[in-house]
Order: structure tokens, then C-alpha cells, then sequence
């Protein structure tokens, strides 16, 4: 179980987290939610280590995969060779057959529709052998269809090789499409935390969470 315990995050005077903990279970896809500014990103970037910290975090692997609210591809490399990064040729070739961009393998990102290029970018994160996964609004600015195939694009990936996922979103219904278990961030704590077994039940107590704020 990867465990936050007592994190304190500053950047000068604003205080981010002040006494923060958290425990996410073994290839638990945990839903973060909160209003901009709460922290979300930066729990990410500390469990990456991307961001400097004070306090403990406990079972941190050594290695994280990581989608970027943007793509972050590397334009001067085609697909196939981005995804080679981080896998074998033949993993790589056939995660792309799976995702359906076969015929887009030596294309340069540039060339890719945003959701393409989302694929790709999940994909080189979930390719990656790292036990957690840390997602950053991987779904934003997407229309809804295309929305919806891409979260059931990565339900798929995580049925057949699991891992432990930190997923950022602003979208209830995402949280709940996505996750086994919810919480949102709030004046540097988990204000709610939530699991996902009934996803009725669990998208009325967001809901209600956020209109309750704004009486």
C-alpha cells in the first residue's frame, strides 16, 4: 500500500499541504478531486519526484509512469520509436495494434489527432514497467465520445496488467467511470473519501460534496 503520511508542501507563503496523508491500495485506481489550486497536481509531482517535500511516503517504487495534463511526445520521434522509450519493439507494436493506430506507427506526433496522441501518450505510460501510474486530467479538453473510449481504453489496459493509479480529475463523472475509491482535496487535507462500489451512490455524495460548498 502506498502511503502519504504527514506531507507539508510550501511554495513561499502559500501553503499547499500541511499535514497531508493518504494510503492508496495495491493496483488501486484512486480518483484525487478538488478545486484549482487544492494540490492535486503537486501530490503528483511529489509522488514522481518531481517536487520537493517534507514528510514520508511509504512503498514508493522506484519507478512511475506518468500522463502529463500535455502529451510531452517527442516530436522528432514517430510513434512507434516514442513508445520504444520505454518498451520493447514487439510490446510496443502491439500495444499500438491493440489501440488501434497500427497504421500510424511511423507517424511523427505532429501528424496525430488529439486523440491519438492521448493514446499514444497513455500508452507509453502504462508501457512503462513501473508498478504506479499517476495520471494528470489525461481526458481534458476531449469531446465526449472520444472521452469515454479512451477511459475504457485504459479500464482494459488495467484489467490485464494492473497497477496502482493516482488519477487527477476535475470531471465527477470520470471519478466514478474510472475509479474503485474517490477523495477530494480540500485546504491542503482529504476533505471526503469515498468508495466507488456503487457508482450512483458515489457520484451523489461528489455531487452533493461541491453544491453544498457553493450554498
Amino acid at each position: 500500500m502506498l502511503t502519504f503520511k504527514n506531507i507539508e508542501k510550501r511554495y513561499g507563503d502559500l501553503v499547499v499541504f500541511s499535514d497531508f496523508s493518504l494510503s492508496v491500495g495495491e493496483n488501486e485506481t484512486l480518483a484525487v478531486l478538488g478545486d484549482s489550486g487544492a494540490g492535486k497536481t503537486t501530490l503528483l509531482n511529489i509522488a514522481a519526484g518531481l517536487t520537493e517535500y517534507k514528510g514520508e511516503i511509504e512503498n514508493l517504487p522506484d519507478k512511475v509512469g506518468y500522463v502529463f495534463q500535455n502529451d510531452r511526445l517527442v516530436m522528432h520521434l514517430s510513434v512507434l520509436e516514442n513508445l520504444k522509450l520505454v518498451a520493447s519493439e514487439s510490446a510496443a507494436r502491439a500495444a499500438l495494434e491493440r489501440a488501434g493506430l497500427k497504421d500510424f506507427m511511423n507517424e511523427y506526433p505532429a501528424r496525430l489527432s488529439a486523440g491519438m496522441s492521448r493514446r499514444v501518450a497513455i500508452l507509453r505510460a502504462f508501457l512503462y514497467d513501473a508498478p504506479l501510474l499517476l495520471m494528470d486530467e489525461p481526458f481534458r479538453n476531449l469531446d465526449l465520445t472520444l472521452k469515454y473510449k479512451l477511459m475504457d481504453f485504459y479500464a482494459g489496459m488495467q484489467a490485464e496488467r494492473p497497477k496502482t493509479a493516482l488519477f487527477v480529475t476535475h470531471e465527477i463523472d470520470e471519478a466514478v467511470y474510472l475509479s474503485s475509491r474517490a477523495v477530494i482535496i480540500e485546504g491542503g487535507l482529504v476533505a471526503l473519501d469515498i468508495p466507488v462500489k456503487d457508482k450512483d451512490e458515489a457520484r451523489r455524495a461528489l455531487t452533493a460534496y461541491f453544491l453544498d460548498k457553493k450554498a
